[in-house]
């Protein structure tokens, strides 16, 4: 069995269960249970969550883990000699050290996010890059393997880091199985960002958020508003104005925000040409796709592919 442990901090963000249940819910789904979970922290005993209740935790001792994750914190502390102690004989016993949220923060103490990228939550990502420059921080990912240290996003974010480590140990089809476990809207890469054009459109109803979910699943194609109005059972006329009542945006506006998402995701993941990208995303020519990088991020696709590979 693979001993996985999550450590835990002091007022630690309850969140970090869900990445958790991930690993419980791959043991469900096999025969043999494949992962001894544990939580720990430096002296055992009972460690205070942000909500003000405490759960009990194994001290480190001396047996190694395969996989260490520390969990985040809303109040960032510096970690104690024996914890950085701790993370940094792991780096050397664990098969992989990970974190979760703010726990990139005591990765970093321990120095072993030096020379590395990371991510954390977008709300610390500029902290954890003011405090620690040696780190190559990426505010925009969800999760980021660099060699055997992983670092996730806030919040949700630690489950698909879970469910990406799953992937690794035992396949694609048990990532997906227990990702379906879970309820989860769809298995995210890494490679995602943490800003979701999907949720910052905001649509109330089903309706609308079935026509947005169509345009994501086939932005290739033309996508004229007759479209997305038969994908939300409405009129063209009571689509228009729907969606622009729920979104604040028009329905061109929206799959713009759309594709440009999906193109700089897959510039971020490959190595596929500009003009490909932008064909597979329904720009249809790079030049539609750059002026809407323009609009979107003030950069054109080449500059911020080349910001990006500076960074690795």
């Amino acid at each position: 069995m693979r001993r996985i442990a999550y450590l835990l901090v002091p007022d630690f963000q309850v969140m970090l269960f869900g990445g958790l249940t991930a690993f419980e819910v791959a043991n469900h789904c096999l025969k043999t249970p494949y992962y001894d979970i544990h939580l720990i922290s430096e002296s055992g005993g009972l460690v205070r969550s942000s909500l003000g209740y405490s759960v009990s935790t194994e001290p480190f001792g001396n047996q190694p883990f395969d996989t260490i994750i520390v969990g985040g914190a809303l109040n960032i502390e510096r970690a104690s000699p024996a914890v950085l102690n701790f993370l940094i004989q792991a780096m050397h016993s664990s098969r992989r050290v990970s974190s979760m949220c703010t726990g990139a923060f005591y990765l970093a103490q321990a120095g072993l996010l030096d020379d590395r990228r990371a991510t954390t939550h977008w709300a610390f990502a500029r902290r954890l890059q003011a405090e620690f420059p040696k780190t190559k921080v990426d505010e925009d990912r969800i999760f980021i393997v660099d060699g055997s240290v992983w670092t996730s996003a806030g919040m949700t974010a630690g489950t698909d880091l879970a469910v990406a480590m799953i992937e690794q140990d035992l396949g694609t089809e048990m990532a997906k199985m227990v990702a379906k476990k879970l309820v989860m809207f769809h298995r995210r890469a890494g490679g995602q960002l943490q800003h979701s054009a999907l949720l910052e459109l905001d649509a109330k109803s089903d309706r609308i958020q079935n026509a947005l979910v169509y345009a994501k699943n086939h932005l290739r194609t033309p996508l004229s508003v007759h479209q997305l109005a038969d994908a939300a059972n409405l009129s063209p006329r009571q689509f228009s104005r729907a969606f622009r009542a729920e979104t604040g945006r028009s329905p061109a506006k929206a799959v713009e925000s759309l594709r440009v998402e999906a193109a700089r995701s897959m510039m971020d993941q490959g190595q596929l040409p500009i003009d490909v990208i932008a064909r597979e995303t329904g720009f249809a020519d790079r030049n539609r796709m750059r002026r809407a990088f323009l609009r979107a991020f003030g950069q054109p696709p080449q500059a911020m592919r080349r910001n990006a590979r500076e960074m690795v």
